[in-house]
């Protein structure tokens, strides 16, 4: 189950305009019934996956662990069958249009993760980061903005993980069970790729000196934590010493999946075109963006008085001006303060009237999501004082006999332009912070959450930002799109067979222009931290400009650029079939 990652959705309903556009509007009686019928399968996820409530602030489920007990996956596909089931005699009764749509979204949700179970219990075996896991468990609770009457109970989770909760079994120990009754019942199934399996193996000692960090607070007595602390880290050490005799062996040194697992993941992260058309498309758009970086390299170094005026030497020079440690947060601070100003200045969408949240990482961070990210306010039953927060990340930590490398991408200043815009505002922040301030359905935020859509925005808020930015942070915005276009052709090519590990890291270094550090943590990101979720960000942007490319051809002088981007966030995390009908139907009228 992805339930934390990112999901396709594909119903057949026509979309309609959830409310009305400004901030802190009370959300419609439909979204509260909507939510009453989303019951049924928060309550299946709270089953088999209760973790990914949390980190959506979704309650009722915090003292709660994943199910890895026997026979998980029929369970689990038996149980949302039933729901999918019930959802389906529901649509064929339910009259409210809204009603009805989210009815449909979650079906296809269903329908999603049957799929995906039934694909992966196929082709893989279960291979459990019980690290990480236990990690991303607490963290949820105990993340900084987290509610104290939450925070209080990461402890009886903890409890749960590590077997010391009346009638519960540890993670580790399930985790080897399944692993191993996989591997004897089908051996034709594949072990996990070595190189996450030896980065899984660096990782624990971090995980387990986060968490007991996470557990030195306030909220928190010492002598009363200790015991399930000092069980964890047992545990733990126990668990990687029998992956490093059972599993590290078995581990292989093809890191391409099987074709039916790619094209279910693809499906999943919400694309819908074959892998080969998408490498087509973004090598083409690869080409012209460097194009343009081309031209505006030479702008910046007569500028400067630079003699090479190659991008990739002008990129190398304005990375020079790093930041120092105490310098990061001041100045991104400061560069959200002119976002913010240009937001406003230029009506390119309705921005909330609470501040921005953002912080630094910690090492444990690092290892669980190296790149810089958004975590999500929670969608439902927060105080209304709870924010996404921009966490700036440094990459991931090295290996066992690893050099340390540097991390340089994000903390120069010509840099902090696009990150914001894509982090931030207007990103990934201001998207939740709509959805959280109208009071979007649950359907179309959680069972509806797919890559396409979310990185599609943040990537399309770039491209909103980049002409009022001063021509370094230009370049920098160039440079990200081509990340991302680069993306969207490596990512299918080397889980197609079509390219090394070393070529792609060759492109994202020379071509690209990204550290070693980054190169890094990117070629692990195609090839075993989440394969095919790369290339969401280029399609979803190109579907996005393409609609509203087309929506101003249809309105001509009467299109209004903060009124479409206002109505694009209205509408939750919609795929692009229902987002594009949501703007035929609905926002197209509304403007002639």
């Amino acid at each position: 189950m992805r339930w934390v990652g990112l999901y396709a959705r594909r119903p057949a309903l026509l979309s309609f305009c959830l409310f009305c556009c400004a901030f802190a509007t009370a959300a419609p009686d439909w979204v509260e019934r909507s939510n009453a019928e989303a019951q049924d399968f928060v309550e299946v996820v709270g089953a088999f996956q209760p973790e990914a409530l949390t980190m959506f602030g979704i309650e009722g489920f915090d003292t709660q662990v994943a199910d890895l007990g026997p026979d998980a996956g029929n369970r689990f596909r038996a149980a949302v069958s039933k729901v999918r089931d019930d959802y389906q005699s529901r649509l064929n009764r339910e009259e409210n249009p809204f009603v009805r749509e989210d009815l449909a979204i979650l079906i296809a949700s269903a329908d999603d993760e049957i799929d995906q179970s039934l694909v992966q219990e196929q082709y893989l075996l279960p291979f459990t980061d019980a690290g990480r896991r236990i990690y991303s468990g607490v963290f949820g609770l105990l993340k900084p903005d987290a509610a104290p009457e939450r925070r209080v109970l990461a402890l009886e989770r903890l409890n749960r993980y590590v077997g010391l909760a009346p009638n519960t079994t540890a993670i580790t120990t399930l985790a080897q069970h399944r692993y191993t009754e996989a591997a004897a019942t089908d051996p034709s199934r594949l072990a996990p790729f070595v190189d996450e399996v030896e980065r899984m193996l660096a990782n624990t000692p971090r995980f387990i000196a986060g968490i007991r960090q996470m557990f030195d607070a306030p909220d928190f007595d010492a002598a009363a934590v200790a015991p399930a602390l000092d069980r964890m880290e047992e545990i733990l050490t126990a668990y990687d010493a029998w992956v490093r005799e059972t599993v590290l062996p078995q581990a292989r040194t093809d890191y391409r999946l099987p074709a039916p697992v790619y094209a279910q993941a693809l499906r999943g992260f919400g694309l819908d075109i074959p892998p080969e058309t998408l490498i087509q498309r973004a090598q083409t758009s690869s080409a012209e963006i460097r194009q343009e970086m081309t031209a505006l390299a030479v702008l910046i170094a007569e500028q400067n008085g630079w003699e090479d005026s190659n991008y990739r030497a002008v990129i190398a020079r304005l990375k020079e001006e790093q930041l120092t440690a105490d310098e990061v947060l001041p100045y991104y601070e400061d560069i959200i303060r002119q976002v913010e100003d240009i937001i406003r200045r230029e009506r390119i969408v309705t921005l909330p009237d609470r501040a921005m949240s953002i912080r630094l990482g910690s090492e444990a961070e690092n290892a669980a999501q190296p790149a810089p990210h958004m975590l999500p306010p929670p969608l439902t039953g927060g105080t209304g004082e709870e924010r996404g927060t921009f966490v700036l990340t440094s990459g991931t930590p090295p290996a066992e006999g690893e050099e340390s490398e540097t991390f340089d991408d994000f903390t120069f200043a010509a840099g902090t332009w696009t990150l914001t815009a894509h982090e931030g505002r207007p990103g990934h922040e201001l998207q939740f912070a709509a959805m959280v301030e109208r009071g979007v359905s649950l359907a179309r935020s959680f069972f509806a959450f797919n890559s396409v859509n979310v990185e599609g925005w943040a990537l399309y808020a770039e491209a909103e930002l980049k002409p009022y930015e001063p021509l370094e942070g230009q370049l920098i915005a160039l440079q990200h799109r081509l990340l991302r276009a680069s993306r969207a052709f490596l990512d299918p090519m080397l889980n197609l067979g079509l390219i090394t590990r070393d070529e792609a890291a060759r492109v994202l270094r020379e071509d690209v222009g990204l550290s070693s550090a980054m190169v890094t943590q990117e070629v692990d990101r195609y090839t075993f931290r989440a394969p095919g979720q790369a290339t969401s960000y280029f399609y979803g942007y190109q579907r996005l400009m393409a609609l509203r490319t087309a929506t101003e051809v249809t309105l001509g002088a009467k299109f209004d650029r903060m009124a479409f981007n206002d109505f694009i966030i209205g509408q939750g995390l919609l795929p692009p079939e229902l987002l594009a009908a949501a703007v035929r139907n609905e926002f197209i009228p509304s403007q002639q």
